[in-house]
């Protein structure tokens, strides 16, 4: 039986809780020193999400899974979402490396551009509902 979570519109959204996942602590600090530091588009991401502000969704910024750290986590959707910036380039082969480990998981990813957050960010809010109901939606 499916467990809800929440509504976009009219639509349930459905939990997809993979439960406990792989986790390096001596990551613990970096990933304290990315949320400090504050990308400047993860920091507008964030104030769209955090305090369950879209959809009443709990995001989690810069969790650590197995030995990688990423942008955001949604727990009981078991999806990750990364902001894609300059921190990316020449970096295609660990990326590669690092989306196989998290989809071998179990994990979704959705990808957003960094320059998007920062100049399209209604229509990112929008196609991030969307993304959701097609993958997590339905009765």
């Amino acid at each position: 039986m499916k467990k809800y979570l929440t509504h976009i519109y009219d639509t349930p959204i459905y939990e997809y809780n993979l439960g406990l996942l792989p986790y390096n602590p001596h990551l613990k600090s970096r990933a304290r020193s990315l949320r400090k530091a504050g990308v400047l588009s993860e920091v507008i991401f964030w104030k769209q999400v955090h305090q369950k502000k879209f959809h009443q969704i709990d995001f989690d910024r810069q969790q650590i899974i197995g030995n990688y750290i990423v942008d955001f986590y949604i727990r009981r959707l078991s999806l990750v979402v990364e902001i894609d910036g300059t921190s990316h380039n020449h970096k295609e082969k660990y990326d590669a490396k690092r989306e196989e480990f998290l989809k071998n998981l179990g994990l979704g990813i959705y990808r957003i551009s960094d320059l998007r957050v920062k100049h399209d960010l209604d229509n990112v809010m929008r196609e991030l509902e969307g993304f959701l109901i097609e993958k997590y939606g339905g009765s």
